[in-house]
């Protein structure tokens, strides 16, 4: 039996006056994932419990069938995991964007521009965070290069007691009343932006017409995770395959092999093809399990890119889905897979929200017999199937090895 996951990062939305009053679920293409949902299980889950952040790390947590309210320490620390930054139990862990703020005098004036500066390189981003280390960093604290905007702070023997905005929540916005309130922080922060402001990569940014990544945004701080083995908690082996930081911070908490695919961006333009041919290789190779994350529709909702939202559920349903159902097909092994996003990221507010999403769970050896129908909210309310506990869908999924 093979069990896969096509984890689709903040697919689910809400009604797009611009696509005539449908979701991008609704208004993308997607014939593979569509017959699944007339073949399988499809319903509502919520995954993020309502006295947690509504964020990937709590939602992708309960999707690889942890429970957050048990094992959720913050979202960093499972970024640090995957970057090999060495932890020690009384370390706190931050996630530190290169942000794009205004040029307001004064810092508290400026406005969030863009969370991901135009999606920096990690090339260019390198340099930023190496100049930030070689002017800000002490015993105390220290930054780790991540990919493109996305990067690491690590402080040295500190409580973790702090209250942090993600930059992603506040686009558009002046930034004062979503500072820091630590001195510390708020300093770094401050220090960065007349650090960075001219370095010579944005200079070289600003004339390509590029925005700046001019400051840090420090937030997403935690501290050490521990999660079970799948091998202890489930008594199988697997694979991840993603482009994010957290998600392979994850998997190997997890101790699943985390596989590095050459182009994986989190993006639209991330290479589809190969994390499909990554994944059907980790099945040839034994996996019992392989979870396929996909950033893009999160990273087009947070942009307000509604064209890029659809044509990337269109991308996974051509170049993921369809290929991993082609191989499990062929090699006439039982299957199940699971294709559902963690959260939804709403075009309208450009940010996550803790709204239940829509699953559907196919499993080869038992298919079922619907009424054509597809995979959209509006389908998978109409089921009246709801799972109000998220973590235990994974359950469902490998319910024949449990």
């Amino acid at each position: 039996m093979k069990y896969i996951v096509v984890l689709m990062d903040g697919a689910a939305d809400t009604p797009v006056a611009e696509l005539g009053g449908k979701t991008p679920l609704e208004a993308a293409c997607k014939p593979h994932i569509d017959r699944l949902a007339s073949q399988g299980e499809m319903g509502m889950v919520t995954t993020v419990p309502q006295n947690l952040p509504p964020g990937s790390d709590v939602a992708n947590l309960a999707v690889f069938g942890y429970d957050p309210q048990k094992y959720y320490t913050g979202r960093s620390p499972l970024e640090a995991v995957s970057m090999n930054v060495p932890l020690t139990l009384t370390d706190t862990t931050f996630r530190a964007n290169l942000v794009t703020l205004s040029d307001s005098p004064a810092y508290e004036d400026k406005t969030m521009i863009d969370y991901s500066s135009d999606e920096i390189s990690t090339e260019e981003a390198h340099q930023l965070i190496n100049t930030l280390n070689s002017r800000l960093k002490t015993d105390a604290y220290e930054f780790f290069g991540g990919i493109s905007y996305r990067h690491l702070m690590v402080w040295h023997h500190k409580e973790n007691n702090f209250s942090l905005t993600p930059p992603h929540d506040i686009s558009e916005r002046v930034i004062g009343p979503y500072l820091p309130k630590d001195e510390t922080l708020l300093t770094l922060m401050k220090q960065s932006y007349e650090i960075l402001k001219e370095h010579p990569v944005n200079l070289a940014r600003i004339s390509k017409g590029l925005h700046p990544a001019n400051s840090l945004w420090i937030w997403g701080n935690g501290t050490m995770p521990n999660l079970d083995s799948y091998q202890k908690r489930f008594g199988i082996r697997g694979a991840v395959i993603s482009a994010v930081d957290l998600v392979k911070g994850i998997g190997r908490c997890a101790k699943l092999d985390v596989i590095d695919v050459p182009g994986a961006t989190g993006t639209v333009t991330t290479n589809f093809e190969g994390k499909a041919q990554a994944a059907i290789k980790a099945l040839k190779d034994g996996a019992d399990f392989v979870y396929i994350h996909l950033e893009a529709a999160d990273e087009a909702g947070h942009r307000h890119e509604i064209e890029n939202k659809v044509k990337a559920i269109e991308y996974i349903d051509s170049k993921i889905v369809a290929p991993v159902l082609d191989w499990l097909n062929a090699s006439h092994e039982p299957y199940h897979i699971l294709v559902m996003p963690d959260h939804p990221t709403p075009l309208s507010i450009r940010t996550h929200t803790a709204d239940p999403v829509p699953y559907v769970l196919f499993r080869s050896e038992a298919p079922e017999s619907h009424a054509i129908r597809r995979y959209t909210e509006a389908c998978a309310k109409e089921t009246g199937i709801y799972q109000p506990l998220g973590y235990m869908l994974m359950q469902s999924l490998l319910k024949n090895s449990i």
